[in-house]
């Protein structure tokens, strides 16, 4: 259900830019997401269509592009993404990690329509 209140604020966020653009529509929001954020792309787009309709970005298309986890070792300090289940330190083996990257969601532009 956190996916709502996301989407809420991407709308938000695109609107506020379009508005600021003198835009008549927003045509695409491109958005990176960490593979470590709960966030399931199908609910995020299920409620765009949804909340979007009768608003300057109703039919935008969502651009939903993963990112990898990025760690690092807090014994040997290397740094390793990491793609599927957690692994140890490639290096050291250690279990001892922080996660410096991959747990954001960020949006990243917003394509819109001006008038000529």
């Amino acid at each position: 259900m956190h996916e709502l209140s996301v989407t809420e604020s991407i709308l938000e966020i695109a609107l506020r830019s379009a508005v600021g653009s003198d835009a008549i529509r927003v045509t695409r929001i491109n958005i990176t997401i960490g593979d470590l954020s709960s966030f399931v792309d199908d609910s995020i787009r299920f409620y765009w269509d949804l909340i979007s309709q009768g608003t300057l970005c109703e039919g935008a298309s969502l651009q939903l592009m993963r990112i990898p986890a990025q760690l690092v070792c807090l014994d040997c300090g290397a740094s390793y993404t990491m793609a599927g289940e957690l692994i140890p330190c490639p290096s050291c083996l250690s279990s001892r990690v922080n996660i410096a990257g991959g747990n954001g969601f960020r949006v990243d532009s917003i394509d819109v329509d001006v008038a000529p």
